[in-house]
């Protein structure tokens, strides 16, 4: 059973669906443009990544670098993960749940999300900088966590358990 979670203000603007849809859709858009459909657990893992300003700070500027050796360097994150990852995936799950009922994402039958043609804007945009920053990173998650080899090899590094 669910146990609900008590939010700020703030927070429950924050982790709405529809902006957990769109983050949601971010990871997926990154992924499709270099691996193609986006197995679920990672676009879990990377919006609960982007939703985190700690994980966020630390992030590469690159999706060149190496997603082993930077999680070796940065054991906090796996920490982070460990504490936040359930209930910010707890806020995850309604977004993109969100996201399958008005087809912006489709589920296939092996657990891999595709992002619908125009679905979202390309441009990030939004009314904030902590909005586009969670947009911009998730982007990115969706780009890079792939290059840590398969899923089960890049959920262990960042010490996530689907």
């Amino acid at each position: 059973m669910t146990v609900p979670v008590d939010l700020s203000r703030e927070e429950r603007a924050l982790f709405n669906p529809a902006f957990m849809a769109l983050i949601s859709c971010r990871v997926v858009q990154g992924h499709q443009r270099g691996d193609g459909s986006c197995p679920l657990p990672i676009a879990v893992t990377a919006a609960v990544m982007a939703l985190q300003p700690a994980i966020r700070a630390l992030l590469p500027g690159t999706t060149k670098a190496s997603l082993p050796k930077w999680a070796e360097d940065n054991q906090t994150v796996r920490v982070l993960m460990a504490a936040n990852a359930p209930a910010l995936a707890a806020m995850v799950r309604p977004g993109i749940l969100l996201a399958l009922q008005t087809d912006l994402l489709s589920l296939d039958e092996t657990a891999r999300l595709h992002l619908r043609r125009r679905a979202i804007p390309a441009t990030i945009n939004g009314t904030s900088d902590t909005v586009v920053a969670i947009q911009k990173t998730a982007h990115m998650l969706g780009r890079w966590l792939p290059t840590g080899g398969s899923t089960a090899t890049t959920l262990t590094l960042l010490g996530v358990r689907p």
